[in-house]
């Protein structure tokens, strides 16, 4: 009963409070009692502008048109403090009646001078504001210079991607109303060389039936799916309590997708996202991959027409890494080095249960016959783990569809989800890794790996030669060059060593503060580490500083770099893509010094440049 009186006394005080509070030009706000409050758009503009606060919990805000709810937004609106604003684009309810019903988390206070002091004092509440425009202007130190980023909110994976008509399509898990994770959305972006990239409006929205999850798109030339020939297909995860599969179609290219009606598509009783679809030449069927999740394996589904899918077998029960979730499948065919054959690979991301905590890509290579994959096994008859890079910052890697002359290009999302929501960013968070294009190589020990290489499209990136070096031998004294201050460090490395069969070598990155990563090659274990302890601003995290350790795969102690340096991240590629690392950093000040050393002996470098990035 005194709960009932304090609710009734708050909305009394409700009827009390002038109804003109008005949160800016053109915008109305009207506490409701409790936690609801109605914002009223009175006047014109494109865009609703509203403010966020990141400590604070979620507001679910319904979004009313003509006294309809249209849409449903989870914004951390602000309560003492603005870090950045977001915008609600209002444009497609031009001449309608707009409002928005907010349900904060925290109620308002219980009495009269409570509840017009909570009212009164919530930022939110009082600037709230309509305008034609929304900066996107960069206001973020670390926002990288040449990796893709969202012009603004939180990405995670990326989504569906597609080359057609000499574009390459990028979306990506979205959040448009803020820097963490929430209201997912498939962002938007393409590029015609893998380096410039250019935004547009989101592509896929929430509805009714859910978040929109990761998923693929297919190009459906034979119009088996009814939509029309050559239209673009996307299958994605509809994820409210349930996680289900649906489909959209785009008949412009990918820049605006229609919803089935029939959706869903596919239901399963157990969590399974992040369908992977592709078109099978040999059976003239769809594929389909889905990650059965929580079940740590594969589901592998076909289908003529991309609506009815029939489950052929499942891969993965106590194979790889079974520690976390498993997630975001790609499944395809590469030709084997010196022979007519071909092998399938499989890359299955999870999280956690990467080598170095947190997320990480691995793969299985093997056969796929249609309706099976086998993968294949090592010299004691196990299937091996295999990583596709050794860095604590690359997941969610999946490929280009339809990719010119069979290229298989793949992007993965560089971060990780032990501190994604938690980087020193405000504006946006998130990048995503370089593209690198895939191929199989034999190791030193006779197994198959997987090579990640950098697209052939980066060496475009390259300026001029700022610092150059021929051969000369190594010692403990180090060698040292200075990296391009013009453009703030920013450049790519390539280097040739020949560290014989015992040789170490170390490249160390460093500021003026004495912060530094530290990159070290030892020929006695042919492993190449990556050190970031030291590397910047780390507190926001105590699993961010790291010491990362991979195998180079080859038995000589000659090792070939490219190393690409950008405001937050160092990319390392080794000997074609045999091994990669990629990791954050997040240094108070650029990395304007490079130096080379052998501080246990003797190593031949064979060149050394350094690249400004255009």
């Amino acid at each position: 009963m005194e709960k009932l009186k304090q609710i009734m006394t708050c909305a009394a005080v409700a009827a009390l409070l002038p109804l003109g509070l008005h949160a800016g030009d053109g915008v109305k706000a009207e506490f409701l009692g409790g936690n609801n409050t109605l914002v009223r758009v009175t006047g014109e503009g494109r865009y609703l502008l509203l403010p966020v606060q990141e400590n604070r919990d979620d507001a679910k805000i319904n979004v009313l048109v003509d006294n309809e709810t249209v849409k449903t937004l989870y914004v951390r609106l602000a309560g003492t403090g603005t870090d950045y604003t977001v915008p609600l684009d209002l444009s497609p309810y031009k001449g309608k009646k707009v409002s928005l019903l907010i349900e904060t988390p925290e109620g308002h206070g219980q009495g009269l001078h409570e509840c017009k002091s909570e009212v009164k004092d919530e930022i939110w509440f009082r600037t709230m504001s309509l305008g034609d425009t929304y900066d996107t202007t960069n206001r973020e130190k670390y926002r990288p210079a040449y990796h893709h980023t969202p012009l603004y909110g939180w990405m995670n994976d990326p989504n569906g991607m597609f080359f057609k008509d000499g574009v390459w399509h990028l979306y990506y898990q979205h959040n448009p109303y803020g820097s963490k994770w929430q209201n997912m959305t498939w962002g938007h972006s393409t590029s015609r060389d893998l380096v410039n990239w250019e935004h547009h409006r989101d592509a896929i929205e929430p509805d009714g039936i859910g978040s929109i999850f990761s998923g693929s798109c297919a190009i459906d030339t034979e119009n088996s799916a009814g939509f029309g020939k050559n239209t673009v297909v996307a299958m994605y995860t509809s994820a409210a309590r349930t996680q289900q599969q649906s489909l959209a179609w785009s008949t412009d290219g990918g820049m605006t997708f229609h919803k089935y009606d029939g959706n869903p598509t596919l239901t399963l009783d157990s969590e399974a996202r992040d369908p992977n679809m592709f078109r099978n030449p040999e059976t003239g069927e769809w594929t389909l991959v889905l990650a059965h999740a929580l079940d740590h394996e594969m589901l592998i589904f076909t289908s003529p027409d991309m609506k009815e899918w029939t489950l052929q077998s499942a891969f993965g029960k106590g194979l790889g890494s079974q520690e976390g979730v498993w997630e975001c499948p790609d499944l395809f065919e590469l030709p084997v080095p010196g022979g007519k054959n071909s092998k399938w690979v499989l890359i299955c991301n999870i999280n956690p249960g990467g080598p170095f905590g947190g997320s990480a890509a691995q793969y299985f290579i093997g056969d796929f016959d249609g309706h099976k994959f086998t993968a294949d096994t090592d010299k004691d008859g196990k299937v091996p783990t295999k990583w596709m890079d050794y860095g604590k910052d690359h997941y969610a890697t999946v490929s280009w569809s339809d990719a010119p002359d069979n290229r298989r290009v793949v992007i993965g999302w560089m971060s990780n989800w032990e501190y994604a929501a938690d980087v020193p960013t405000h504006q946006y968070r998130s990048a995503n890794t370089l593209p690198r294009e895939m191929r199989l190589f034999r190791g030193s020990d006779g197994d198959l790996y997987l090579a990640s290489e950098p697209a052939s499209e980066l060496l475009a990136l390259r300026g001029d030669a700022v610092a150059e070096s021929g051969k000369k031998t190594l010692g403990a004294t180090p060698v040292k060059y200075t990296l391009p201050a013009s453009t703030e460090g920013l450049c790519e490395i390539t280097a040739s060593f020949d560290a014989g069969r015992k040789g170490v070598f170390e490249i160390t990155l460093g500021n003026a503060a004495g912060e530094h990563v530290t990159m070290k090659y030892n020929a006695s274990d042919r492993t190449m580490t990556f050190d970031r302890t030291e590397a910047g601003v780390s507190d926001f995290s105590e699993r961010f500083p790291a010491v990362t350790v991979a195998p180079t795969r080859e038995n000589n102690g000659k090792v070939e770099l490219r190393i690409f340096v950008d405001r937050s991240s160092v990319e390392l590629f080794g000997n074609g893509g045999r091994f990669a690392m990629t990791n954050l950093v997040f240094p108070t000040s650029p990395y304007l010094d490079l130096s080379v050393s052998a501080p246990s002996g003797k190593v031949k470098l064979n060149s050394l440049k350094v690249y400004s990035i255009k």
